[in-house]
Formats: C-alpha cells, structure tokens, sequence
C-alpha cells in the first residue's frame, strides 16, 4: 500500500462544491480520519455519510471512505486539535503541523472564522488556516479611502482569527476536476513566505502542484476580478460577438486588473500567473463556471434575482463588482469592463448597452496607463 501523501491533520470548513473538493482531493492521499469535512447542514452531512457523495454540491463524486464526516464543530474541532498536538510530537523538527481550510465563500467567511475561534482560541505552535474564498467585500458606499468599507479575505481573518498563519489559495480549478484527480495548479498565497512554502509542500502531490508566492493582495484581486471579467465574457458569448471579440475583450481585461492590481501595491507578474490570467482563461471560458454562466443568461434577457437563484450556487462576481469599482474609484484607476459589468448588474444598462460602452470608447495607446 502506497504511504499516504498528506501527513498531517486538514479540517474543511464547509461542504460546497469547492471545499468538498478539496476534501476529496487530501483524503485520496491521507490516512484514515486524518481529514474532516464539516457541512453546517445536518441533514446535508447525513446524506453525504450515507451515499458517500455530495449529491447537492459535487454529484458523480464518491467521497473517500478515509475522509471524515462532521455537522459538529466543537466535536470536529477538538479531534482536529488533538491530531495536531500529536503531530508536533512526533515530527518536533517540522514548522507545519496541521491545516484548517476555510471553505466557504466571501458572504460566510467572517461568521465561519469567529465559529472556529469560539472553539479553538489561538493557535498552536505549526497550526495555520488556508481560505479558498475569491472576492472583495463592500460594507458600504462612496467613492473615496475614506468613505467605502473595503475588505479583502485576509483583513476579514486578520480581525475575526488574530494570530493565525493564514495564506489563500487560488488559481484555475473547477471543483469537478480538482475532485477527480486531474492535473491542476494553483497558488498559495501569503504575506508570510515560509508559511506558503511550508503548506505547498505538505499539501501538493497526485496532480495538484503548488507554487508558494508572498504577493498576497495580487492574488487576491486576481480571484475576484477574474470574476468579474468571467460575466463579461459570458455576456459576449451569449451576444454572438465572436471570438475575436472575446480575445479583446480578455485581453483588455488583464490589463485592467493589472492596472489596478500595481495601483493598491501587487507585483506585475503576478497578473501573468496562475491566480490571475490562469483563473481568468478557466473562469471565462469554461462551461462550468457560474460567472460566465450569470454573464450568458443576462444577455438573453434573465432578471439576475433569478438567474442566482437558479444556479443552486454562488457567484461571486456579482457582488465582487461594485466593491472593486468602488476600490477603483478610491485610487483613481479607470476599469472600464468592471464599471460596464456593475452597470448591467445593477440594471442602469441592458447587456447590448453594457458592451457598446465600451466599444464606443475614445482611440488611446494600448500600454497607456
């Protein structure tokens, strides 16, 4: 038998299509019960333990016999604290010890990490968080530093789980893939290099391959601009604009990200990487992403209430929109395919107006700044 690849203790929080993934992807390469999947819904988690599948969130995909089942957090947290300890003993000579992934997406990432501080405090010696959420919150109008309430996933952990090791991890990677074992990369983020590192090799392995990075705020804005950029591509298809409009308008688009991603202090190249234009190529062309799929049904005409509604799942690129057209607004940088997708989300434009906005838009240099 195959000794297992991951070796230390992993708790998910949070059994969407995503987390669930992940979960899949760990347990296929870890001891019995050295990782834990916690779904909030009871009943949710009890169907999981009885199919052994995910039928809501990630169907077609057997759950691993050695991946563990939990609706209890206290119960799931304790477990996983203890598995920690005992791994500080026996590999005293390790900086990592245990990992609890942060599966949830922007709008219940605050909520889930004050849970997992009501139950575990701070952390131990070797004990870090990953979050998988791609998005950036908006807790309030205006169009200066001064006025909007901005907050990227790392602020949100920084104040609800002060003291943590934290690092994002992002890239291309539809969940049914990453579930089935086939190849992917991705990034891991975090201002703390050594902490990327150290959870990139503990953590890649099967397919999954992981490249360590301490530009944390380009990562972010790549995984929620990619979002947005995502819907305007589906708007484009679902017009019969052509392909050739796609390539331009993808194209504009990195350039828009990386305009605003060197204007809040990202590195350049780091929009020329996997959580950037990797994400973006998956995210806008891809038939199993949601944001295409929100910007395809728009431009048939949909209401957006119930295009969310139908999908079962979120998107983040709707509410990611406004917050980094407002975050635009605060440093001066003009987005012109951000501020034509917010337009049309928030019903000021139809899907035909939201495009000509921007073909309309006066001759400049193409590397104009």
């Amino acid at each position: 038998m195959q000794a297992p690849e991951i070796t230390l203790p992993v708790l998910v929080v949070g059994a969407g299509a995503w987390g669930s993934a992940i979960a899949v992807q760990f347990s296929a390469r870890a001891a019995d019960g050295m990782v834990t999947l916690w779904a909030r819904d009871g009943q949710q988690l009890a169907q999981m333990a009885s199919l052994r599948e995910n039928k809501k969130y990630l169907p077609g995909i057997a759950l691993p016999r050695p991946l563990g089942l939990s609706a209890d957090l206290s119960k799931a947290c304790a477990n996983w604290r203890a598995q920690s300890d005992a791994h500080r003993s026996a590999q005293p000579g390790q900086t990592l010890h245990a990992l609890i992934i942060l599966a949830t997406p922007m709008s219940g990432l605050e909520q889930a990490a004050a849970l997992l501080m009501h139950e575990l405090g701070a952390p131990q010696a070797g004990e870090a968080m990953v979050w998988l959420a791609k998005g950036l919150a908006l807790d309030g109008p205006g169009t200066s530093k001064e006025t909007i309430g901005l907050r990227w996933p790392h602020q949100i952990l920084e104040s609800s789980c002060p003291g943590w090791p934290m690092a994002a991890l992002s890239g291309p990677s539809f969940a049914q893939e990453v579930a089935r074992g086939l190849p992917a990369a991705l990034t891991v983020a975090s201002q703390q290099i050594d902490w990327a590192r150290q959870i990139a090799q503990a953590c890649h392995g099967a397919g999954l391959r992981l490249y360590p990075t301490d530009d944390l705020i380009g990562v972010e804005l790549g995984g929620a601009m990619k979002n947005v950029l995502a819907i305007a591509a589906g708007v484009c298809d679902g017009l019969a604009l052509g392909a050739n409009a796609r390539a331009a308008l993808l194209t504009r688009g990195l350039a828009e990200m990386s305009r605003l991603g060197i204007a809040i202090g990202a590195r350049a190249q780091t929009f020329m990487g996997l959580a950037s234009l990797g994400d973006l190529l998956l995210t806008a062309t891809g038939d199993l992403s949601r944001n295409r799929r929100v910007g395809l049904a728009l431009a048939r005409g949909e209401r957006l209430d119930d295009i969310v509604r139908s999908l079962g799942h979120v998107a983040e690129g709707v509410k990611s929109a406004p917050a980094l057209q407002a975050l635009a607004n605060s440093v001066g940088v003009d987005v012109p395919i951000t501020s034509a997708v917010s337009g049309l989300l928030s019903g000021q434009c139809s899907a035909a107006q939201a495009i000509a906005s921007l073909t309309a838009r006066d001759v400049r240099d193409e590397f104009d700044h």
